[in-house]
C-alpha cells in the first residue's frame, strides 16, 4: 500500500494484505448457503463448512507459490481446514465470480468511508464559511484585482462543489456495488441466475444484468475517475490556499504545529506543505483514473491485463483520497484567516475595484457606455500609474462631474454594495447560521 505510514485504520483494514481472502470466503459461503437452501449441498456438509471454514493467509501464499493461481491457492487452503465437505465449495463458479464480487464489497465500503470524509470536510468548510461570511477581501481574475467579495463566499463555492462530488460518489458506489455469480463466461451453465440473485441480495449487492467472465470495468473506471474528480476539487482548494499564503498576499495561512519546522536552512519559513502534498497526490489520482479507463478494453470474455493494474490503482486511490480528505479537513479547520491583510490588500489598488460602479453610474445618468468606459479607464490608469486614490482622480475629472456629484461618486465606493446578496447565496446552499 502506498500510504502505510499515514493510512487511517478504517480504510487501511479494507485494503490490508489478507483482507481480500476474508471477503472471498464471505462470497464462497454465501453461495454455499444459497445452494444448501436449494438442496444442492447436503445440510450436514454445510454445517461442517460453517464450523470449519477459515483462511490461513500464510498457507494460501505457500500454495500459490506452487500453483501460481491465487484463487485456487485460497480454495485449497480453505478446503484443508474443512476436510471432505470442502468439495462443495465453488460449485459451478469461476474465479472472478468470487474475486469480482468480493472486490465490489471492498469498493462499496471504501466509498462509504470516503463519503464520510467528504461530509467531515464539508462541515469544516461550513463552519469557516459562516464565520467569514462578511469578511471582505478582493476578488481576483487573471491574478489581478477585480472586485470585492467575501472569504465566506469563496468557501461557499467550494462547499457547492463538494456537494456535487458527493452526488458523483454516491452514483459511483451504486455503479460498483454489483456482483456476478454466472460461471466461466457468464452463461450460468453450471450455476443458476437464481443463485446469483440470492447471493447478491445476501451480500447487499445488485446482480449484474449481464456479465461475461468478469464484471465490466467501466464500473471500476467510473469509480476511480470519480475519486480523481474529488481529488481535483481538493487540489483546487489547496492551490487557492497556497496562492493566498504567498508572502506578497498572505491572506490565509495553513496551520503550523508547535515544534514544526519549515526549512532546514531558513528558520523563518512557514510553508503550505499539506496543501502542496494534496496538489501532488491529486496527480496520482488522475493517473490512476487513466489506467482504470484503459482497463475497460479486454480480449473477448476477459483477459488478465486489468488485474495487475487494479492491484495498484484501486487500493492506492482509496487510500490516497482518504488521506487527502482528512488532511484538507485539518487544514480548513485550523486555517488562519488574516482579515487585516485582506483589508490592506484590498486598498493596494487605490479603490480601482469600484471602477465598474463608476461606469454604470455614468451610463445610468445618460452617458454613452463607450464614452464612459474610456473616461473611467483613463482615470483608473492614471490613479494606478501615479499612486493616487481613484476616487480623487474621478472626482477631479470634469467629464465625470457633468454627470455625477461628489456625493454620488463617494457612494460608489461603499464596499457594502458588493455584499448585498451574500445572504441570498448562503440561503441557496442552506448555509444559514
Amino acid at each position: 500500500m502506498l500510504l502505510d505510514r499515514y493510512t487511517h485504520p478504517e480504510m487501511g483494514k479494507l485494503w490490508q494484505d489478507g483482507y481480500e481472502y476474508e471477503r472471498w470466503l464471505e462470497v464462497e459461503l454465501a453461495v454455499a448457503e444459497v445452494m444448501t437452501k436449494r438442496g444442492e449441498i447436503p445440510q450436514e456438509a454445510m454445517s461442517e463448512i460453517r464450523r470449519s471454514a477459515k483462511v490461513n493467509p500464510k498457507r494460501v501464499l505457500e500454495i500459490e507459490h506452487v500453483v501460481r493461481h491465487d484463487l485456487i491457492a485460497f480454495l485449497q487452503a480453505v478446503v484443508e481446514e474443512i476436510g471432505e465437505a470442502g468439495k462443495y465449495l465453488h460449485l459451478g463458479l469461476t474465479s472472478s465470480d468470487v474475486k469480482d464480487t468480493a472486490l465490489s464489497l471492498v469498493l462499496r465500503d471504501s466509498g462509504r468511508l470516503l463519503k464520510k470524509d467528504l461530509q467531515d470536510l464539508r462541515s469544516a468548510l461550513v463552519n469557516r464559511a459562516l464565520e467569514s461570511k462578511y469578511t471582505v477581501m478582493v476578488g481576483r481574475s487573471h491574478g489581478i484585482h477585480a472586485e470585492p467579495l467575501t472569504f465566506g463566499l469563496k468557501l461557499a463555492l467550494w462547499i457547492a462543489e463538494l456537494d456535487r462530488q458527493m452526488e458523483r460518489l454516491d452514483q459511483a458506489i451504486v455503479s460498483v456495488s454489483v456482483g456476478k455469480i454466472s460461471g466461466a463466461v457468464g452463461t450460468y451453465a453450471n450455476v443458476s441466475p437464481e443463485v446469483e440473485e440470492a447471493v447478491c441480495t445476501h451480500l447487499g449487492l445488485e446482480a449484474a444484468l449481464v456479465s461475461n467472465q468478469i464484471l465490466q470495468r467501466d464500473r471500476h473506471a467510473h469509480y476511480i475517475t470519480t475519486l480523481a474528480l474529488i481529488g481535483g476539487s481538493l487540489e483546487k482548494i489547496a492551490t487557492e490556499i497556497r496562492n493566498l499564503q504567498r508572502t506578497e498576499i498572505l491572506e490565509v495561512e495553513e496551520p503550523f504545529a508547535e515544534g514544526q519546522k519549515g526549512s532546514s536552512a531558513m528558520p523563518h519559513k512557514r510553508n503550505p506543505i499539506v496543501c502542496e502534498q494534496v496538489s501532488g497526490m491529486s496527480r496520482l489520482l488522475r493517473g490512476n483514473a487513466l489506467a482504470a479507463m484503459e482497463n475497460i478494453t479486454l480480449w473477448h470474455e476477459r483477459d488478465m491485463s486489468h488485474s495487475s493494474v487494479e492491484r495498484v490503482i484501486l487500493p492506492d486511490s482509496c487510500l490516497l483520497l482518504d488521506h487527502m480528505l482528512r488532511q484538507m479537513t485539518r487544514v480548513i479547520s485550523g486555517l488562519k484567516i488574516r482579515e487585516d491583510q485582506m483589508r490592506r490588500n484590498l486598498q493596494k489598488t487605490f479603490g480601482l475595484t469600484s471602477s465598474q460602479r463608476v461606469l454604470l453610474a455614468l451610463v445610468e445618468h445618460g452617458c454613452m457606455r463607450e464614452e464612459a468606459y474610456a473616461w473611467v479607464q483613463q482615470d483608473a490608469f492614471a490613479a494606478w500609474d501615479n499612486g493616487q486614490d481613484f476616487i480623487d482622480v474621478v472626482s477631479a475629472d470634469d467629464r465625470v462631474a457633468n454627470y455625477l456629484s461628489k456625493e454620488e461618486i463617494a457612494g460608489l465606493f461603499d464596499l457594502k454594495y458588493h455584499l448585498q446578496h451574500v445572504d441570498d447565496i448562503f440561503k441557496r446552499l442552506r448555509l444559514e447560521s
